[in-house]
């Protein structure tokens, strides 16, 4: 594996733009059963820690982080708080872990949180081994961990996501958050790198199998093209097609039927040869439903020719695989 997490980090080298202001906006989400305003902001920080060792085969953020000093990181979160006009829900993402001191360094973390109380709820990322920062940090508000496990297979986190974790790890880790009375949003991601169509679907559900009774919130994430990655090098050669938005559409109705939870779906870069698509000419529609299904939680039916062209797809690519 040692070749291989070099390689990874090999695809990452070269210039890349440096942006210092936090990126910030609104939008729609849902906070028991109803539609709400929600906060989004992203804090450029030095990053994710994982990315610099080796780093995950489709993950391209590290492009969105710059070592970023204490002074810095403050003026970004004044900035923030500023902007913010006491939207139900706040959202906090640096591309990496919120948790992981070197990314912002621990009394930061608390006034951020302290800043935010005025939320109902606030959101935060982590990889699942900066968790146990849990139990210094404090907040009146309820705080939801996102965690991204993307596939509950080993062999695909080893082998197709470069993970850097094990599922019993990522469920160790989630239990932790649990037991410290915080909510836990399990990150699944669809079609990972060397799967087929029919193999990415069935590992999404297979995931939702393992995590449903421990999630609060399941959000999947369909594969985008990002630059200087291995999906990206895969793609540009004819060996990777980002999934189908029917895929995505089949993953959400099944899921629906085994996990009571909240369930999400946003589509990066959709309908784009870049993000899940479908011919062309369904792909708005289907993108409309997943955003609505996002909101309400049911998923409106619809139909297109490419269907069909989709389920022959499914059986067709297995037959050569096989």
């Amino acid at each position: 594996m040692k070749e291989f997490h070099k390689l990874i980090k090999d695809f990452k080298k070269g210039k890349v733009k440096k942006v210092k202001k936090p990126r910030i906006w609104k939008e729609k989400d849902v906070l028991d059963g109803k539609i709400v305003d929600a906060f989004v902001f992203i804090l450029r920080t030095s990053g994710c820690r994982w990315a610099k060792q080796s780093g995950c085969t489709m993950c391209g953020y590290f492009k969105e982080s710059y070592d970023a000093g204490r002074e810095e990181i403050k003026k970004q979160i004044a900035q923030a708080i500023r902007e913010y006009n006491n939207e139900t829900i706040v959202k906090i993402f640096t591309s990496g872990s919120f948790f992981d001191e070197k990314e912002i360094p621990r009394d930061l973390q608390s006034l951020i949180l302290k800043k935010f109380e005025k939320a109902k709820k606030i959101i935060v990322e982590s990889r699942p081994e900066f968790v146990n920062a849990l139990e210094e940090l404090k907040t009146k508000t309820r705080l939801e961990i996102a965690m991204g496990l993307e596939s509950a297979n080993d062999k695909v986190l080893k082998y197709a996501i470069n993970k850097g974790f094990t599922f019993q790890q990522w469920k160790k880790s989630a239990e932790r958050v649990i037991e410290l009375g915080k909510e836990l949003k399990v990150y699944i991601l669809i079609k990972s790198p060397f799967l087929t169509e029919k193999e990415a679907i069935d590992d999404a559900i297979y995931t939702v199998e393992k995590v449903k009774d421990m999630a609060n919130t399941i959000s999947f994430n369909p594969v985008a093209i990002h630059g200087k990655t291995v999906v990206e090098f895969l793609w540009k050669h004819g060996l990777y097609r980002p999934p189908w938005l029917w895929s995505v559409i089949e993953i959400l109705k099944e899921s629906r039927e085994i996990y009571n939870g909240l369930i999400k779906c946003d589509v990066v870069a959709g309908g784009k040869e870049r993000g899940a698509h479908n011919c062309g000419k369904c792909d708005k529609n289907l993108l409309d439903i997943i955003k609505n299904f996002s909101l309400m939680q049911e998923v409106k039916e619809t139909y297109c020719y490419c269907k069909e062209e989709w389920r022959d797809m499914l059986e067709i690519e297995e037959f050569f695989v096989g």
